[in-house]
């Protein structure tokens, strides 16, 4: 239970208290700011404080943004304002400050305005709720309380809610195709109690079961499971629209939304791969290279936002790419298009689950790599362009997340050290060499005849020594955020490749497991990172040996072993990692320190 101090004028026949109710807090009354800060100190500290000014009149959802909030440590409206048991502190200190005597009486007409604006000068975040049509405000007379009234009739606040529910910026397919009515099934789930992380694991079950009918290589099937992705689909925008709808955020919430669209398309792609199987056709090369083109893909996404995480203001990017994007959103037509040739989540599923019904594995395969490789190369294009020419200056926190991201192991670490203070921060130094760390090792692995051999080692401990060098000095640099996806483009290709010139059953359905448990460890960085808690324990990172240390393994295990070895080995670390990494990530998602990430974007 939470409480509300209602604390000031009463105004007899307000629906206030109802409200208040409704939104599950304790209704107390005080006379006066001394008797509010009393009623605040009796509450325990466990619970969120609501202060809310009697005179208030305004929807029943704009109280429900300023109070109910669970991702804001203190949040506002006119005449009302929250304070979680983080907050509560700050709060105290606020009502602390507040003068008495001759001429303060303009201080506590409304104290609530009060409060907050001396929240505002704590170091809490404290939001300030948009509300757009909605109103939220303290009527002094009567005939400002007339005037709010009509105002709050004027609007549909029902209507608001459902709008609002919808992401601001989703891809064309997921606005025009599935929001019109998902939002609706939000609610249906609403009234029933459901809650957002029961329709995330239905959305999860249901691609899973898609993916077991792609496995049965029929082509009922197929259709069957192009069906259920869509729905699928649907059921994962309806969570997050739920989560909006009735503010039902939590930190598990945010590690299932997180990591299931991941192991959603994945494990479609697995089953995919085996239906093709049952049919004759080998397709688990494509299937691996498609996740590994998403994955590397969403790399370069994550690295370029923390790369300018802290970029704005007088450092905001003014180049001329940076300009014609901002003439060509004022295009309506153009800004869909843009949207949608990034191939997001919305438009690739679709892709996908056509393509799956119509037509065959290996050609959905084909169009995946080809889309997702087109996209990639224009996003990538354009953010090059946008890093050499903008005049910001990468932050220490910027070259922190950078450096977690590239997920250095021991190795690099021991290069790094001793290399550092050769090279110039800001340079093009770091990118370079990490370009070099994976040409290097993906050539020889390419083209050679026999990649499985002790050579092949060799050129793996040249591709380490490269990565500590790139990672040697803070990566501050303006393409410094292309080290990361250059060190997971080498690590996963080299492992695809190795196990493709295998040739064995089972070696490529090892590395897609291996590959998968990898991606997963990197996935679970940056929504850590994105939720200001920092990237995972060292001790995690260096127990799964980097980036470098596993590649380094990888190749001994492929000159060491036999073909049919290779492949086992590559099962038992695929299990291994995966079990390392996901003890870890379930202790931390779990824990009270994990953090309420809410992508307000389309993911690609």
């Amino acid at each position: 239970m939470s409480t509300a101090i209602l604390t000031g004028p009463p105004v007899a026949g307000s629906p206030l208290e109802a409200d208040l109710r409704t939104l599950g807090f304790d209704v107390r009354t005080a006379n006066d700011a001394a008797t509010a800060a009393e009623l605040l100190a009796a509450v325990p500290a466990q619970e969120r404080v609501a202060v809310v000014d009697p005179r208030f009149v305004g929807h029943l959802h704009a109280l429900r943004l300023a109070l109910t909030d669970p991702r804001f440590p203190a949040a506002a409206v006119p005449g009302a304002l929250t304070a979680q048991p983080g907050a509560r502190a700050a709060l105290a200190r606020a009502f602390g400050r507040i003068p008495v005597g001759a001429g303060t009486a303009h201080l506590t007409d409304v104290l609530t305005d009060t409060l907050t604006e001396s929240l505002d000068r704590e170091e809490i975040p404290l939001h300030r709720v948009e509300l757009g049509s909605l109103v939220a405000t303290v009527a002094l007379t009567p005939a400002q309380r007339e005037d709010a009234r009509e105002a709050v009739a004027a609007v549909d606040d029902e209507a608001v809610r459902l709008r609002t529910a919808v992401k601001s910026r989703d891809g064309f397919f997921t606005t025009y195709g599935i929001s019109p009515y998902s939002r609706y099934l939000a609610r249906w789930c609403a009234r029933r109690g459901l809650t957002p992380n029961q329709v995330t694991t239905a959305s999860l079950l249901t691609a899973l079961i898609a993916a077991g009918c792609a496995a049965t290589g029929t082509r009922g099937g197929f259709i069957a499971a192009g069906l259920l992705l869509l729905f699928s689909f649907v059921l994962d925008c309806t969570d997050g629209q739920l989560a909006r709808y009735s503010l039902q955020y939590s930190t598990m919430g945010a590690w299932l939304d997180a990591t299931f669209d991941r192991a959603k398309e994945y494990a479609y792609y697995a089953g995919l791969a085996l239906g093709a199987a049952r049919g004759g056709d080998d397709v688990w090369a494509l299937a691996l290279g498609a996740m590994v083109l998403m994955t590397c893909r969403h790399v370069v996404d994550f690295s370029f936002n923390e790369a300018n995480h802290d970029a704005g203001g007088a450092t905001a990017n003014t180049s001329p790419t940076a300009a014609l994007s901002g003439k060509l959103d004022s295009v309506a037509w153009t800004v869909w298009v843009r949207r949608m040739i990034v191939l997001p989540i919305g438009e690739r599923w679709a892709m996908i689950a056509v393509l799956t019904a119509l037509t065959t594995p290996r050609i959905v395969f084909y169009a995946l790599l080809i889309g997702c490789a087109l996209a990639a190369c224009y996003t990538t294009a354009g953010r090059v362009l946008r890093s050499l020419t903008r005049r910001a200056r990468r932050t220490d926190r910027a070259a922190r997340a950078l450096a977690d991201l590239a997920d250095s192991g021991p190795l690099a670490e021991l290069i790094a050290g001793r290399a550092r203070g050769r090279g110039r921060t800001g340079s093009f130094l770091a990118p370079v060499m990490a370009f070099l760390s994976a040409a290097v090792l993906l050539v020889w692995v390419i083209f050679q005849d026999d990649p499985a051999s002790w050579l092949t080692v060799g050129v793996a401990v040249c591709s380490a020594l490269l990565a500590g060098a790139a990672v040697a000095r803070p990566l501050k640099g303006a393409l410094d955020w292309l080290v990361p996806p250059f060190f997971r483009a080498g690590e996963y290709v080299t492992i695809l490749v190795l196990a493709a010139r295998a040739d064995v059953p089972g070696a490529l359905p090892a590395a897609y497991g291996l590959v998968a448990a990898v991606a997963y460890h990197h996935y679970d960085t940056v929504y850590r990172i994105r939720g200001g808690t920092g990237a995972p324990p060292r001790w995690l990172v260096r127990a799964t040996g980097g980036h470098e240390g596993r590649i380094l393994v990888i190749t001994v295990l492929a000159a060491a072993l036999s073909p049919s070895g290779f492949t086992i080995a590559l099962t038992v670390l695929a299990v291994a990692l995966a079990l390392l990494v996901l003890i870890e990530s379930i202790r931390f998602w779990v824990s009270s320190q994990a953090p309420a990430v809410h992508d307000e974007g389309e993911p690609a």
